[in-house]
């Protein structure tokens, strides 16, 4: 009895000594999470024998439970380069099943998945044409294609008029001595060529105005212009006799041959002042074709490209999931996780939801392991070790001298 006890002394000493050499061994694996290995304790059951007066019969393992602790983050130099900050997991697509990961190494294959070094592809939430989060999930994806252009329909401006300026003869675009001031801005057809959008503005009589607006020198402002009229406080009070706040040209076809349009010009921020003529700001809503020159993605996980025409997209979101019980996981390899009935099934949300953490681009999770406490631990499994050998070599000898006595 004395053997087996001890037996199984030794098998879990070394159960310990596995795992710490595991830990070790994986102390620079990124997003490795170490494993403590639990014992419990062995009796022999007996309807006849009192439970003080059962020795046990030694000790095995119950589990080897897995530390999710965080790990140190490093940061890189790559933004596809992911990491969680607090709870959560990774989700990838592998082969038709998924799997959990804290490991988020990626890099792009040939089609523009996010895949990592598994080929695993990273799963999330796709974005439509106009960068809306569709609730679908799917496989990340970086699309490459051109940024379709956007037709210019709205042009806020904002500016001060002279109120001391003079009243002018009628207005001729060739002749500057018609008109007090103008301002000019690039606007983009359903092609996305741009186009010089022009705005003359000469004063008519004291707090009356009139724009007219030319497109490559083509007019296309309303017959007449457009009339605003200020308040005796330089406010804005009507345009073209209304309260409104700004004026529509005609449609006109771009020499490009994209489609016809028009454009709305708010001018709800101009004023009339006691000042010299000033524009403000010019913004516009159009922009021309891009081609995708980066992306990348902020602490919610959203991936943003970025284009050589200075717009920015969403092309999606990386979701993250987490568990009621995470010790109940089924170890993949891999850095990875399946999910079990113990584990339940996944909670999946964005980041920053929930109990789900932040994710970091630029940077990679370490692993948890403290190779200090190892080593204290493999002292420890090791004296254990000998010590349960010790008790083997003690029973050899015992049972040694007893038939030395039936010689």
């Amino acid at each position: 009895m004395t053997f087996d006890i001890a037996l199984t002394g030794v098998k879990a000493a070394g159960a310990e000594l596995e795992t710490i050499s595991n830990n070790i061994a994986n102390a620079q694996t990124t997003g490795f999470k170490r494993s403590d290995v639990e014992f419990a304790d062995v009796y022999a059951s007996s309807t006849v024998a009192a439970n003080h007066s059962n020795s046990g019969a030694g000790t095995h393992v119950s589990q080897v439970r897995q530390d999710f602790g965080q790990g140190n983050l490093n940061f890189t130099d790559n933004n596809l380069d992911l990491s969680v900050e607090g709870q959560g997991f990774f989700r990838f697509s592998a082969d038709g099943s998924e799997v959990f990961s804290r490991n988020g190494a990626l890099a792009l294959d040939r089609n523009g998945f996010l895949v990592n070094g598994a080929g695993h592809r990273l799963m999330g939430s796709s974005a439509d044409e106009n960068g809306q989060i569709l609730p679908v999930d799917s496989e990340l994806q970086v699309v490459y294609s051109d940024l379709q252009p956007r037709r210019t329909e709205r042009v806020d401006l904002a500016m001060n008029l002279d109120s001391h300026a003079e009243v002018l003869a009628p207005f001729d675009a060739v002749d500057p001595a018609t008109y007090n001031h103008s301002t000019s801005t690039t606007v983009y057809d359903s092609l996305g060529t741009a186009q010089v959008a022009t705005l003359y503005i000469k004063k008519d009589a004291p707090n009356a105005w009139s724009t007219f607006l030319f497109v490559d020198g083509v007019d296309v402002s309303q017959p007449g212009g457009d009339e605003l009229v200020f308040d005796s406080s330089g406010t804005l009070s009507t345009v073209n006799g209304t309260a409104d706040t700004g004026f529509v040209s005609t449609t006109f076809t771009p020499p490009s041959g994209a489609e016809p349009m028009e454009l709305t010009f708010d001018v709800a921020s101009m004023t009339q002042y006691d000042n010299p003529f000033g524009t403000n700001n010019v913004e516009q809503d159009g922009f021309a074709t891009g081609r995708l020159d980066d992306f990348d993605i902020d602490g919610e996980g959203i991936i943003f490209g970025r284009y050589s025409n200075g717009e920015a997209r969403v092309m999606g979101q990386v979701t993250l999931a987490n568990f009621s019980n995470t010790q109940g996981l089924v170890n993949q390899g891999a850095n990875t996780w399946a999910q079990s009935f113990l584990s339940g099934p996944p909670a999946i949300g964005a980041a920053g939801t929930a109990s789900l953490g932040q994710v970091r681009a630029g940077a990679l999770e370490g692993s948890n392991v403290d190779i200090t406490q190892e080593l204290v631990s493999m002292i420890s499994a090791q004296r254990s070790f000998q010590a349960n050998a010790q008790v083997i070599s003690t029973g050899d000898t015992l049972t040694q001298t007893v038939i030395n006595i039936r010689r």
